[in-house]
Order: structure tokens, then sequence, then C-alpha cells
């Protein structure tokens, strides 16, 4: 399959053509979100950055992934080795961390790889957790918020996307509460779980009785992206296409 971009931006021409028939024209339609004009082909999106997929799929754009984690390092060193695999992916695609802001722990390693392979980190960190989870002080950027429910909305309005690697009850509070704001229909970004060494295999089952049980219904449950490996996750990430729900409440009813 060839693609070319059509060489003369005047104003009655120009835009992208695929096999020499024209998909989408962004500059004689500037007031379109070209994605949304024109589901599921390739388009030029509203910076004009091209994405081509051959199989007819729109590709997201990730720029940044919040990565929600454990503040202790946990009992076994392929908890640690994972977040150091997948922070040499999120800099080897380009992908900035967003995470709690603490230096220890699982959360304090990603932290560091990222930053030892020259990536960007943005942490966020209420002022209360400051000092009892040590923020880091080595981030691109640190930013103290007033409580915990605006640290996770600032979180989820920084990021592209989310991945929750093992952590205790605070991970999975998270990782439920962006997948509910997915489930009311307040964003359509991926969430995944990095299922390391089997660590979240009982929550998987568990969730599949909750769909089995009528608790859960079976097209909120793939909203959840599961993977083994960072790179094989990501991957599927950004394949992911949001399924269609409807929007109960608005964000700001929470």
């Amino acid at each position: 399959m060839t693609y070319c971009i059509w060489p003369f931006f005047n104003g009655n021409s120009g835009g992208l053509f695929l096999n020499g028939e024209t998909v989408i024209n962004p500059f004689l339609q500037p007031d379109k979100d070209p994605v949304r004009y024109l589901y599921g082909l390739p388009v030029v999106n509203r910076n004009r950055q091209f994405v081509l997929n051959h199989n007819r799929q729109r590709k997201r754009i990730v720029k940044h992934i919040c990565v929600y984690c454990g503040s202790s390092p946990g009992k076994k060193p392929e908890f640690r080795a994972a977040s150091r695999e997948l922070a040499k992916e999120l800099v080897k695609r380009g992908i900035g961390l967003v995470y709690g802001g603490s230096s220890v722990g699982i959360m304090g390693e990603i932290a560091d790889a990222v930053l030892k392979a020259d990536g960007t980190v943005q942490g966020i960190i209420p002022k209360a957790l400051e000092k009892r989870e040590l923020s880091h002080k080595g981030l691109t950027k640190l930013t103290v918020v007033k409580s915990m429910h605006e640290r996770k909305s600032a979180m989820a309005d920084a990021s592209d996307g989310f991945i929750a690697l093992p952590g205790g009850l605070g991970t999975l509070e998270e990782l439920f509460e962006i997948m509910t704001w997915a489930q009311l229909g307040f964003h359509k970004k991926p969430c995944a779980l990095l299922n390391v060494d089997g660590y979240y295999d009982h929550l998987c089952r568990f969730l599949d009785k909750s769909v089995e049980m009528g608790f859960v219904k079976p097209i909120h449950l793939r909203m959840l992206i599961v993977g083994n490996a960072p790179a094989d996750l990501l991957d599927k990430m950004a394949a992911y296409v949001p399924p269609v729900v409807d929007k109960w409440i608005g964000r700001d009813n929470t």
C-alpha cells in the first residue's frame, strides 16, 4: 500500500491521499477533528501529525503514561526489574512517565530508571504525603497538591493511558477508580495491568467471576488490558479502541 502527501497546499487542494483517493483535507476543514471526522481511516490530527496504519485503524498517540505502583519494593526482585524494563520501553518510545511522586519502593524504582535513560518524569503528590512518602527531588517536574482526590485527578489529566504495576491497596484503588471513570464515560484512555510474575492472576480471576455473577458487564471488563511484558502491553495500549458506552454523569458531579 502506497501513501503520499499531495504537495500543493493552496486554498483549493491539499490533504492526505490513500491510493490516489483523498481521505481527508485538514487544511480545508480546520474546525473539524479529523480523527472524529473519518474514524477508522488514516488521518491527520489537529497538530498535523500523520498517523498511518496499514490495517486502516487509527493508532493512538500516547505521549504520557500514568503508572500506579507500590511505595514498597515488594518481596520479589522481579517487581523492581519489571519497573525498570517498563521505564526503558517508555523512554524508547518517547513516552513520559506520570506517577505519584515518591522516591521509594516501586515508585522510586521506575522514576529513577526513566531519569537514568534521559526520559521525562512528572510526579504528583499531596502535601500530607510529601514527607511520609519521601517525594522525589530529582524529577523533571514535581507538583504538590492539596488532596488525594486532586492528585488522582491531576494524574489523569496529564496522561494518555494508565498502567498498574504490582502494588497494594492504593494501587488497586487508583486503577479501579480510573476504570470506573472510563465506564462512566469520563475518558476513553486505555487502562492496563502489567501482570508481573503472576502477581495479578487472582485479581483477573476475581474480575472474571464478577462478570459471571452479573456485577460487571463484559464490555466494561474489556476496557482492562492485561499483559506480562511491557513492550507487548504498550503495543496493545497504542492499538486500543474504546467501546461505546453511555455517559451516566459528568466528571464535575463526582
